[in-house]
């Protein structure tokens, strides 16, 4: 038996309204540049990034109101600090070819205000940046054999990358939580949108000296009980000697740009290579 049905019209209507306080607060991106060694190439550009702020205060809560950020960002923070310090020693013949800016944004918390103004106003322009390189929490549970690339097969940074690892007997393997949209979360998505080659990636979890699982569990302890707490501080436990390792994937990575032939590319097929080419061709 076949029934028709109609939407059924109510004679009714809703109004609601909505009370939302705000302030305007100034904050500030930090930046360093170290010139390039060659002067036909110093006007090229690697930019390295790392969001510096985190959620501040809450007065509501009990006890500790401060999100201290130890692992989201500080650790990211302190892993660019210190590929900035190695830049910064090496001697006057080995200093790289391309100039190197280190990028500290503000407001990643907020919605990624401080590397979009950065990738709207660049101080230099994005048509001569090769790459960014994007740290957002580093490695704290041990030195691992993998290391996960946010958005892998996007470009040739992660070919770069890989052979890199390689030397060390490490892999690059894609996101294990691709489902979580991480690509599209953090500073590298600004650059990624006007075009730049960017590298981002989330520390591996296959910890060596520990059993199978541990290193997914700790993770997941850590986005459980700490992400965007105020519980995000750092623990007797906390094991860097894998934060070591990864800031010098990041600073060998930076280094090969910053001296390559060959600049970074987006691969067939991704979104953001028509805005690259479109770039490079004015």
């Amino acid at each position: 038996m076949k029934r028709d049905f109609q939407p059924l019209a109510l004679a009714a209507k809703a109004s609601f309204s909505i009370a939302n306080t705000t302030r305007e607060l100034a904050s500030k991106n930090v930046i360093a540049k170290l010139d390039g060694s060659d002067p036909a190439r110093r006007g090229e550009y690697v930019v390295y990034t790392a969001h510096w702020d985190h959620l501040g205060r809450n007065p509501a809560l009990k006890g500790d109101q401060i999100f201290h950020g130890a692992h989201d960002n500080a650790s990211g923070t302190a892993m660019v600090l210190e590929a900035a310090q190695a830049f910064a020693g090496l001697p006057a013949a080995s200093r790289p070819k391309r100039s190197v800016i280190f990028l500290f944004v503000t407001g990643e918390e907020m919605g990624l205000l401080g590397a979009k103004y950065y990738a709207t106003t660049p101080l230099y322009p994005l048509a001569k940046t090769l790459a960014n390189l994007n740290i957002d929490g580093g490695q704290f549970i041990g030195p691992s054999r993998d290391i996960e690339v946010i958005g892998y097969g996007n470009s040739t940074l992660d070919e770069l990358a890989a052979a890199i690892l390689k030397k060390s007997g490490r892999i690059l393997i894609p996101d294990t939580e691709a489902e979580k949209g991480f690509f599209f979360r953090s500073d590298h998505f600004e650059f990624a949108k006007e075009g730049v080659p960017a590298f981002y990636t989330h520390y591996g979890v296959d910890i060596i000296g520990k059993p199978a699982g541990y290193g997914k569990a700790k993770r997941e302890a850590y986005t459980a009980d700490n992400y965007h707490k105020v519980t995000d501080q750092i623990e007797p436990w906390w094991d860097f000697e894998g934060a070591a390792a990864d800031t010098r994937l990041f600073f060998d990575l930076g280094r090969q740009v910053a001296d390559g032939d060959k600049w970074p590319e987006w691969k067939p097929g991704t979104e953001f290579k028509a805005k690259r080419d479109a770039s490079l061709k004015k």
